[in-house]
């Protein structure tokens, strides 16, 4: 995910061009051609923008899990409803109650209508508080809010079938989310990665799950561009830098300054190329300590740091980018230390040096994965 740019679809205008000209070539390269051609529309079907033509989608093609069958959208939609909660740790529960939800009022679609001002996988609506239009039609944003007022409600994990989605919801309809839920617990169980987590502790703040904003006072402003990179040599430390002394703290950082000068590649997580998650991932695993992949999720690993002014080496800088917002940033950078910061930028730039104070204005969340104290960053469930 990188601070600016981003990926296009492939043009696949030329495709219907090659499967006409199977009527004038001998019969032998027919089956080639037509052959070539029909991968070429399965790989612009999977990077198309909608990512569900043809069926395909990246939550498979259609298919039948337990009692149901779903088209690809449905599924890639229940895909990301598990993923955010297996990012935040929060128990199965939580994600087949998110996906008994969405089943009922949208049938796991990303509708942009619904009854009054509704929208999305869960119909939430912007004249409820619940989020802008855009917002709520981000299916990661959505799960989030959905789980947010989840667990702000005391003892939801041991309400009776469909009790808890309707204290979220208000529906009219209540009984309608029950009987949805075993089908919920089938595509959980199709999608989530790992052991299950236990129930999050009672908040004693607002219940909301999104990433903590840092003091605004100290240049927490969202993001007004790619700013100034600073006059730093990318590819070499100032004089006056010192690794952090915390084990766990000075491998994550040796192997990030290890990588100063690789190339950006989206997806990439090393050793030769990296996107800006793909780098903090990989870095704090040589420390032996495990992250999540993206940058939607890495907001939620560890737990808030307040203020840049409090900022340690190996902690996890969140920037909305040219991809994100201050709510879901889309970019992820790390502090070294000594004020300086190292992520892969972009394309053009790769694994770059920065001082932090040129980067200030773009950060609206810290994410502090282990302290100096050598623990961990603490349970980001809630």
């Amino acid at each position: 995910m990188a601070a600016s740019g981003g990926l296009s679809a492939p043009a696949i205008g030329g495709i219907t061009a090659a499967i006409y000209v199977v009527v004038v070539i001998p019969a032998l390269l027919a089956g080639v051609i037509l052959l070539s051609a029909t991968s070429a529309l399965t790989a612009a079907a999977s990077c198309s923008s909608s990512g569900f033509t043809s069926g395909f989608g990246p939550g498979g093609v259609s298919q039948q899990v337990g009692d149901h069958k779903y088209t690809a959208e449905q599924l890639t939609n229940a895909q990301t409803i598990v993923g955010v909660a297996v990012g935040r740790k929060l128990p199965k529960r939580a994600a087949v109650l998110a996906l008994a939800t969405a089943m009922v009022e949208s049938e796991l679609r990303n509708l942009d209508y619904g009854d009054r001002d509704s929208l999305g996988l869960f119909q939430q609506r912007p004249s409820m508080g619940w989020g802008s239009p855009a917002q709520l039609l981000d299916p990661v944003y959505a799960a989030n809010k959905f789980y947010d007022a989840l667990l702000a409600l005391p003892g939801w994990y041991s309400e009776p079938p469909g009790g808890a989605e309707q204290k979220v919801q208000r529906s009219q309809f209540p009984e309608r989310y029950g009987p949805r839920e075993p089908a919920a617990a089938a595509l959980t169980e199709k999608y989530w990665q790992g052991a299950d987590n236990p129930v999050p502790a009672p908040s004693s703040g607002s219940g909301t799950g999104q990433a903590q904003q840092v003091d605004l006072a100290f240049g927490g402003c969202p993001d007004k561009g790619a700013g100034e990179l600073g006059a730093l040599n990318p590819e070499k430390l100032p004089a006056d830098f010192a690794l952090p002394q915390h084990p766990q703290q000075r491998a994550a950082v040796t192997y990030v300054l290890s990588k100063l000068g690789k190339p950006y590649v989206w997806g990439a997580t090393g050793p030769d190329a990296f996107d800006c998650s793909g780098l903090m991932q990989t870095a704090w695993a040589q420390a032996g300590v495990e992250i999540s992949r993206t940058t939607y999720t890495q907001m939620y690993d560890g737990v808030a740091v307040g203020s840049l002014s409090q900022v340690q080496p190996g902690d996890l800088l969140l920037i909305p980018g040219s991809t994100g917002t201050a709510a879901r940033p889309g970019h992820v950078a790390m502090a070294i230390g000594h004020g300086y910061v190292v992520d892969a930028y972009d394309t053009a730039h790769g694994v770059i040096l920065t001082k932090l104070e040129s980067r200030a204005s773009e950060v609206v969340a810290i994410r502090r994965v282990v302290g100096s104290d050598g623990q961990p960053g603490g349970d980001p469930r809630t």
